[in-house]
C-alpha cells in the first residue's frame, strides 16, 4: 500500500513539474510564440490618437503573439512623456510604441536598442526619428499622419468657398506643428490667402487663441495639432458664435463639431504601425530596415450639423463630393 501511494504521489509531482516547466518557457499560445511586453505611449487623449492606439493593438491581437500591453497616456506633458519613456526603458520592454511625436522622440532619445515604432508623426525626418521614410538606419520606423495633399486640398476648397483669411492656433513647441503651417503658408500663397497665426501652449490657452482671431479672419483652418484638437470644443464654440467655417485637419474633428476635412482613418495607421511591430518581434526584423510610410486615400467629410451651427451653405457640387455627416453625441 505505501510504495502505491508513493507511485501515485511520484507521478502527481511529474505532471505538476512538467506543467510548471511548459509555462516557465513563456509558451503564450499554440504556436508557442514567447511573451511580449509592449510599451504603449500616447502624447494626449484624442479621438484619433485612441483610435490610432486601437488600430496598433488590433494588428497586434490579429497575431499569432502572445502580447501584454502597458499603456501610459503623458496628458499633453514633454516631461510627462521623458518619463514614460525613461520607465519602459528601466523595465526592458520588448518594444516601444509612441503615439504622436513628442512620445515618439522621447522614446528615441531614451533608448538605441529597444525597438521604437510610432505613428501619427507629421515630419518623422525633420524630428529626427529617421534618416529617410524608405531607409529609416538606428531602431526607429512607424507611420505619418502626413499625407501631403490634405492640407493645399483644404485650401482649395476653402477657396473656391469663397474665403480668403483664414486663421490657425497651434502650439509652436509642437515640431509636426510647425511643419504643417509652413505647408499651409507655403499653399496659401499660391492660391492668395492670408494665414492669421495664433499659438496655444496649452489647451486651456486654445478658447483665447481663437478669440484672439475675431475680425481678422472669415474661416478657421486647425491642423493635427495635438494640443488645439484636445481642446477643440473650445474652437467650435467660437466657431458657431462667431458663423465662421472651422476646416480641420482629421475626419474625427468633423464628427466632433468641425465643418469639413480631408482626411484618412487613424486605426489605419496605426494598425500599419502595429503590422511593423509584428515583422520586428516574430519575424526578427530591424526596424532601421523596415520603411516608415505616409497614409494613403484621402476622403472628404463634410458635417451637415456643424454647417448649420457655423451659417454655411453647403454647395451642391460639394456634396457630390463628400460623405455628409453629422455630429456624433457623446
Amino acid at each position: 500500500m505505501k510504495k502505491l501511494g508513493f507511485i501515485l504521489l511520484f507521478g502527481l509531482l511529474f505532471i505538476v513539474s512538467a506543467c510548471g516547466g511548459e509555462n516557465s518557457e513563456g509558451d503564450g499560445n499554440e504556436s508557442g510564440d514567447a511573451d511580449y511586453v509592449i510599451g504603449i505611449m500616447q502624447h494626449v487623449e484624442h479621438p484619433s490618437l485612441d483610435a490610432a492606439t486601437e488600430g496598433f493593438k488590433k494588428a497586434l491581437n490579429e497575431s499569432s503573439l502572445n502580447v501584454t500591453f502597458e499603456e501610459e497616456n503623458a496628458q499633453g506633458d514633454v516631461k510627462n512623456n521623458q518619463s514614460i519613456a525613461s520607465k519602459f526603458v528601466g523595465d526592458d520592454v520588448d518594444l516601444i510604441f509612441a503615439n504622436a511625436t513628442p512620445s515618439a522622440q522621447s522614446a528615441a532619445n531614451e533608448t538605441a536598442d529597444i525597438p521604437v515604432v510610432f505613428t501619427s508623426v507629421t515630419d518623422p525626418v525633420g524630428a529626427e526619428l529617421v534618416e529617410s521614410m524608405e531607409n529609416p538606419g538606428g531602431n526607429v520606423t512607424g507611420t505619418s499622419d502626413l499625407n501631403s495633399d490634405s492640407i493645399p486640398k483644404t485650401l482649395h476648397l476653402v477657396k473656391d468657398m469663397g474665403y480668403d483669411t483664414v486663421g490657425t492656433i497651434y502650439n509652436g513647441g509642437e515640431q509636426n506643428s510647425v511643419k504643417q503651417v509652413d505647408l499651409m503658408k507655403e499653399a496659401a500663397q499660391d492660391l492668395d490667402i492670408t494665414i492669421e497665426e495664433a499659438n496655444a501652449a496649452t489647451s486651456a490657452d486654445v478658447k483665447q487663441a481663437a478669440e484672439s482671431l475675431i475680425g481678422n479672419v472669415d474661416a478657421f483652418y486647425i491642423i493635427t495639432d495635438n494640443t488645439v484638437v484636445s481642446a477643440l470644443e473650445s474652437v467650435i464654440m467660437v466657431s458657431e458664435q462667431e458663423k465662421l467655417p472651422l476646416f480641420v485637419g482629421e475626419l474625427d474633428s468633423v464628427a466632433r463639431g468641425g465643418f469639413a476635412a480631408y482626411g484618412f482613418d487613424y486605426s489605419d495607421i496605426g494598425y500599419n504601425a502595429g503590422q511593423k511591430a509584428v515583422e520586428i518581434l516574430k519575424e526578427g526584423k530591424n526596424p532601421g530596415e523596415i520603411p516608415a510610410e505616409y497614409p494613403q486615400n484621402l476622403i472628404l467629410h463634410v458635417n451637415e450639423d456643424a454647417a448649420k451651427n457655423m451659417g454655411v451653405e453647403i454647395p451642391d457640387e460639394l456634396k457630390e463630393q463628400a460623405e455628409i455627416v453629422q455630429t456624433q453625441q457623446e
